[in-house]
C-alpha cells in the first residue's frame, strides 16, 4: 500500500534514530521501506541488512547522487502511494503513515501532503518553520481535514504513484546531489492543477545532525539566500511607485516583504 524511501549518506546513529522512532512506528499500511545509500562508510547498509523487519531493504549507490536517489529507489518500489522521509526526522506518533495516508485519500485536489515540523529550537529547518516563516502558514479545512497553505516541505511528505506518474515521476539532476527536488515536484504538480499542502495535525520531529553541513547544501542556501534578498529588493522598490502597494493588496499580485 505504502513505499517508504529515506535517502543517507554517512549519517549512521541519526539514521539509527529514524529507524526506531518512526520508520518502526509505521502500520501495517506500510509494505516497502527502501533506504537509499549514498556511498556511506559509516556501516550504513550492514545496519539496514541487519534490521529483522523484512519491509526495509537498503540500496547502495556507489557514488553520492544526493537528491536523485528518490527518483531511483521509487522506481525499484510498487506500493501506490509513496512517502519520501528525511534521515533527520527522528520522532514521529504511532501509525504517522496511516494519519497521512488516511487523509491523502480525502483530498482528490491534493499531490503532495506534508506533516508539519514540531517545534524545535535546535534544528534549522524547524526554526524557519516556526520563527522566521509562520506568517506564510493560514489554516484551512477541506473536507474535514484541518490543513495549512504555506512551503510543503519534503522532510516527511505523501504523493501517490500515479500523480507522479502523470508529471514524469520524481525530478532528477544528474551531476548535481543537492537541492529542493519537492519544489520541483510541487511546481510540476501545479500544472496540472495539483496542490500542496501541510496536514495540521500531524507533526513529526526533525533533527539535523551537528557538525557542518555538506559542502554542496551550504552552496546551495547560500546561492538562495541571495536570490532572496535580491527578490525582496526588487519588491521594495516597486512598492515605492505610486498606486503599486494599494494595488498589490487588492489583487494579491505578490507577497510584500516582512517590515521585521
Amino acid at each position: 500500500m505504502i513505499a517508504i524511501v529515506v535517502i543517507t549518506h554517512n549519517r549512521l546513529p541519526t539514521l539509527r534514530r529514524c529507524v526506531e522512532d518512526v520508520l518502526l512506528r509505521t502500520s501495517n499500511l506500510t509494505t516497502e521501506i527502501v533506504i537509499w545509500d549514498n556511498g556511506s562508510r559509516d556501516g550504513t547498509a550492514a545496519y539496514v541488512e541487519s534490521l529483522p523487519d523484512p519491509r526495509f531493504r537498503c540500496i547502495r549507490s556507489s557514488t553520492n547522487v544526493g537528491m536523485n536517489g528518490y527518483a531511483r529507489a521509487f522506481r525499484q518500489t510498487k506500493a501506490p502511494y509513496m512517502i519520501e522521509l528525511d534521515d533527520d526526522v527522528v520522532a514521529a506518533p504511532w501509525h504517522w503513515d496511516r494519519v497521512l495516508y488516511e487523509a491523502y485519500r480525502k483530498l482528490p485536489e491534493v499531490g503532495f501532503l506534508a506533516a508539519d515540523l514540531a517545534p524545535n529550537p535546535h534544528d534549522q529547518a524547524s526554526r524557519v518553520r516556526h520563527e522566521v516563516r509562520p506568517h506564510e502558514y493560514h489554516p484551512y479545512e477541506i473536507n474535514g481535514i484541518r490543513l495549512l497553505s504555506g512551503p510543503a516541505g519534503g522532510g516527511c511528505a505523501m504523493t501517490s504513484r500515479d500523480v507522479a506518474d502523470r508529471v514524469g515521476g520524481f525530478p532528477e539532476r544528474p551531476g548535481r546531489v543537492f537541492w529542493q527536488e519537492e519544489w520541483e515536484y510541487i511546481r510540476a504538480l501545479e500544472r496540472i492543477g495539483l496542490e500542496s499542502a501541510v496536514l495540521a495535525d500531524l507533526h513529526v520531529l526533525h533533527q539535523s545532525p551537528s557538525g557542518p553541513e555538506p559542502p554542496e547544501k551550504r552552496e546551495f542556501w547560500r546561492r538562495y539566500e541571495r536570490r532572496q534578498k535580491q527578490k525582496m529588493a526588487l519588491k521594495r522598490l516597486l512598492l515605492r511607485i505610486p498606486l503599486v502597494r494599494p494595488m498589490n493588496r487588492r489583487f494579491e499580485w505578490f507577497q510584500e516583504p516582512s517590515s521585521r
